[in-house]
């Protein structure tokens, strides 16, 4: 089933129509992603690429919200998300999850060793160019706060650091321009 924006904006999925959606091993932490068109903007991001669920951390905005509405176009009602206080909590949960109770990690069809990966887009130190990068799936990309960045904490637990050269005086992209081009990338 595919649906044009008009009709994206009116839809109500069922439970029914939500389980046939055949999603993708990628997850998305907003670290206090503030701008609500932002958020919005990044549903139709996880709905492009059957993204698996979205994790909206700290003070990032959620659903429902008529901002985040009009910039997804309805995709909010399309693509699962939770609320978590701080996006740390929401990796740790990821991870607990991807983990067997006696500490093997669950193997899944895309990534057999069944790592999870955790890819903070950020500039910095540490950072690779984001065509250098490992994306196999089971993935986790965090993007963060529109002026601060990705926080420190999460930094430290990212599995790698990925960034986007930047060419004119422009020091850097918006966060969702950033996640499109580096989902694009993993998902070739």
């Amino acid at each position: 089933m595919k649906l044009a924006a008009k009709e994206l904006r009116v839809s109500q999925p069922t439970r029914s129509d939500l389980v046939k959606i055949k999603r993708r091993e990628i997850y998305i932490i907003c670290d206090n992603v503030l701008d609500t068109y932002n958020i919005g903007s990044i549903f139709r991001l996880a709905d492009a690429v059957a993204a698996k669920c979205i994790y909206l951390c700290g003070q990032s905005e959620t659903p429902p919200n008529s901002r985040i509405a009009k910039a997804s176009i309805g995709t909010d009602k399309w693509v699962p998300w939770q609320y978590a206080s701080t996006a740390v909590e929401a990796i740790e949960n990821l991870r607990k999850s991807y983990a067997h109770p006696w500490g093997a990690q669950r193997h899944s069809q895309a990534h057999p060793r069944g790592e999870l990966r955790i890819i903070a887009i950020e500039q910095g130190k540490g950072s690779i160019d984001f065509r250098k990068a490992d994306y196999s799936q089971p993935v986790v990309f965090v993007v963060g706060h529109e002026t601060e960045g990705v926080s420190k904490e999460v930094l430290k637990l990212a599995d790698q650091i990925v960034e986007i050269p930047m060419f004119g005086i422009n020091k850097s992209l918006n966060v969702m321009i950033s996640l499109a081009i580096v989902l694009y990338r993993s998902v070739e």
